[in-house]
């Protein structure tokens, strides 16, 4: 079945925002935040936000509808918007030179944002490193599987090496 881009692009970020609610409730140590100033209330009071992006993302439309554009966009904008570090969490330990499924792929622990606007496919969306680039990001990829590793980029504790992820770096 072919649902329009429009269709498709709304129920993904429903979708997100059930995600969000259900990770919600797992954590104590979050809160469910729709607004960016309450995102960032939040924060300060030692507690990490989780977004329930979609009024944002309607009254703002800052996207068009697109599978080019994931949550790695809407995750990009958000971090624009409160001024934060962007993480990507994903399925694979960071990006790599190729399919990582396939022999000889190999991590790339570094990689500047200009160069990977080249990469055709990644496990990052393919407009996140023009919204890098936009916003002035830097933005580290990292295996979601391994809470440890996420929380070890959150406190800043990542140039010991002990855990693979990529870092995109703006110059």
């Amino acid at each position: 079945m072919e649902f329009s881009e429009d269709v498709t692009h709304e129920t993904a970020i429903d979708s997100m925002d059930i995600l969000a609610k259900l990770l919600n409730d797992k954590l104590a140590f979050t809160e469910i935040s729709y607004t960016i100033k309450k995102a960032n209330s939040i924060s300060n009071s030692n507690k990490i936000p989780i977004m329930i992006c979609s009024e944002i993302l309607k009254e703002h439309e800052p996207f068009r509808h697109s599978w080019d554009i994931s949550s790695d966009s809407i995750a990009a904008y958000i971090a624009n918007l409160l001024n934060a570090k962007l993480l990507i969490a994903t399925n694979v330990n960071g990006i790599y030179t190729k399919d990582p499924s396939l022999s000889g792929a190999e991590l790339i622990k570094e990689i500047d944002v200009n160069k990977l606007l080249t990469f055709d496919e990644s496990s990052i969306d393919l407009m996140l490193p023009t919204l890098l680039i936009d916003y002035g990001l830097d933005c580290y990829v990292v295996n979601g599987e391994y809470p440890q590793r996420v929380l070890s980029i959150v406190n800043n504790k990542t140039s010991d090496g002990s855990f693979d992820c990529t870092f995109i770096h703006n110059k």
